[in-house]
């Protein structure tokens, strides 16, 4: 029996009595996924298997997790920017009543989060 064989464009390896496809992942950088990405990693695994496994097997897995994490991160500093300017929440708060800014830079980051959570986290992972 021979030990590797290539059938449409798989090699398979000879493991005992089975062919098993030899695959391997393509990319050895490292990636860095925070709170968000994992957040995503965990919802697409529970609802969405077939677009899990597709990235897998395509070996877009920690690069589309990474991307996730990087966009969610961005929207949330820029929300949370915003809503800052417009709630007026200023560092002379912070000078005068530090529990009352710590308390509306809480509830701001809250709100953000939760569009976040929304929009990108929790979103169905059809994008690219």
């Amino acid at each position: 029996m021979k030990e590797k064989f290539i059938e449409n464009g798989i090699e398979y390896v000879r493991n005992g009595d089975y062919y098993i496809p030899n695959l391997t992942v393509p990319d050895d950088k490292v990636y860095n996924i925070g709170k968000y990405g994992r957040m995503h990693a965990k919802f697409i695994k529970e609802n969405r298997p077939c677009f899990y496994s597709m990235k897998m097997m395509d070996g877009t897995w920690l690069a589309y997790l990474e991307e996730i994490d990087t966009t969610a991160k961005e929207m949330v500093d820029r929300l949370i920017k915003d809503m800052v300017a417009k709630q007026g929440i200023t560092e002379d708060l912070k000078a005068k009543d530090q529990m009352a800014w710590v308390s509306a830079m809480e509830q701001v980051k809250h709100t953000a989060e939760e569009f976040v959570f929304e929009d990108i986290v929790y979103a169905g992972g059809f994008s690219k």
